[in-house]
Parts: C-alpha cells; structure tokens; sequence
C-alpha cells in the first residue's frame, strides 16, 4: 500500500509539475493578459463607436482596431514605444503593468529548475532530499508568480479607478486566456510543491523504518574478552582466510616433523623393564 501510494506521489507530482511549467511557459511567452476596449458612445442610438481595441502580453502591445489596427508593438521598458493611444489612462495602464513583469520570469526559472530536480529524484529515489529540494523550488515558483499576478491586477485596478467619469466615454477591459493559463499554473505548481515534500516525508519515513536501531551498533561491556564487540560491528572483522588444502596440512605436518624430531627412548627405561622379566621368571 506504501509503495502505491509513493508511485501515486511520483506520478501526480510530475504531471502537476509538467503541466505547470508549460502552462506558465506559454502565458509567459504569449499577449493575450490583458484585452482592452476604447470609444464612444452614441447618444442618437445608444451604440459604441469603437476607437481602439487591443490585447497586451508581458512583451507585446497588439491592436485589433482603430487607427494603429493590425500592428504589434513590443513593450518598451526603457524607451517610450511610438504608438498612438486614445487617453493617457490605457498608456499609463501599460506601463504600469511592466513593473510585474519580473516575478513570471522568475516564477518560470523556478518551476524548470524544480522539474528538473524532481525528475533526477524520481530517477535516484535512494536520494530522498531531491524530493524536498524539488518541493521546495515548486512553491516559491507559485509564490513568485501569485505575487506577479497581485501587481498586474492591482496596477490596473489603480489606474482604472483614476479614469475621469464621462458618459460618452467607453472603456472595457477583461483578462485574456494568457492570464488565466498563468493563474492556473500557479495552482498546479503548488500542488506539485505539495505532493513533493510530501513524498519526501513518506520516503523518509521508509528509511527510517528499515535502518536497524544505533542500539545493536553498541558494543557489548564484557572484561572476558577484548573482541566482545566485534561482532556487532562488522568493520572490526578480521579479513577471512582462505581454506587450506590437504596437501598443504600435509606438508606443513612433514616440515614440524623435519625440525622437531622425536627423542630417542632412554635405556634406564628399558633396564628396569628388564630386570623385572628377570625376577618375575625366578
């Protein structure tokens, strides 16, 4: 059932993972955030006069009506791009929204890093702090880009609460596809962040499980015998020796015989074992 459970872990985490970074890969690298509408209202029959009409990414302005229709501009962050826009408001709107930027980029370094890592976990399970490492990158990519996603919406909302109120005026604005993808992103990469840490946990806990107690490493307190605790500590162990052969016991027999002859019997012994022949014969 554990081994289930971690195989389910495995498999959740790197599909969370997967998906989040594609999704935040393409809401980076797309321009549909934010879409925006401009013009006037007709008193004579209450219908709009559509002025200009785009949708803007983190890189690239593109209009979809008016006089600049059919045209993509690159954001500019350092120079103001040549463009006609119908009221300071959008322009401000647009630059503003520049300023969260940043956190995506780094939101997306994050999540490719985490996946990267987890796979190498995934791979070389016996290395259980991958896991961790892995989680870890995963939430601060979702918090990176959630705290992105706050300033591109608070700067709009800044900005369209200054807009003068004028009822001839029309404006709209709406989030696009690209926005959504990158909130969703956030939540997959949190989940994924979860379900890491947690499958660190789980194979930690394996571990542990296994590893025998540090108390059978303890060696034995015994005054009979100096390798008392030797047997509880294998790295102590003398090498093993290999098995003599016959041959060789043989030999080594022969050579003790050589150099250590055997006395010859003494006469005294063999005397008084004579005399008592004698008496017995008499």
């Amino acid at each position: 059932m554990s081994s289930c459970s971690s195989r389910a872990l495995t498999l959740l985490s790197t599909v969370f993972g997967a998906c989040g970074l594609l999704l935040v890969g393409v809401a980076v690298a797309t321009d549909y955030w934010l879409l925006m509408e401009e013009g006037i209202v007709l008193q004579q029959n209450q219908t709009v006069d559509v002025k200009m009409a785009l949708h803007s990414g983190l890189w690239r302005v593109c209009f979809i009506a008016g006089t600049e229709k059919g045209r993509c501009v690159a954001s500019e962050y350092f120079t103001e791009p040549e463009i006609e826009i119908t009221t300071e408001n959008t322009a401000n709107i647009l630059k503003m929204v520049r300023t969260a930027t940043p956190f995506p980029m780094v939101s997306l370094l994050f999540v490719f890093m985490a996946f990267i890592i987890s796979n190498v976990g995934h791979i070389r399970p016996q290395r259980t702090i991958l896991a961790f490492i892995s989680g870890i990158f995963f939430i601060l990519s979702g918090l990176s880009l959630v705290v992105g996603l706050v300033l591109y919406i608070s700067s709009i909302n800044d900005e369209v609460m200054n807009r003068p109120r004028e009822p001839e005026q029309f404006f709209n604005y709406r989030y696009g596809w690209s926005f959504a993808f990158a909130a969703s992103s956030f939540l997959l990469k949190e989940g994924a962040g979860v379900m890491s840490v947690y499958l660190f946990m789980k194979r930690y806990t394996e571990e542990e499980m296994y590893r025998p107690h540090p108390a059978l490493y303890r060696p034995r307190l015994s005054e009979g015998s100096d390798y008392s605790g030797q047997y509880l500590h294998p790295e102590t162990w003398p090498p093993p020796q290999r098995a003599r052969s016959a041959s060789e016991i043989s030999s080594d027999i022969s050579i003790q015989l050589t150099q250590n002859p055997q006395p010859p019997p003494k006469m005294k012994h063999l005397t008084i074992a004579h005399n008592r022949t004698d008496n017995s014969c008499i």
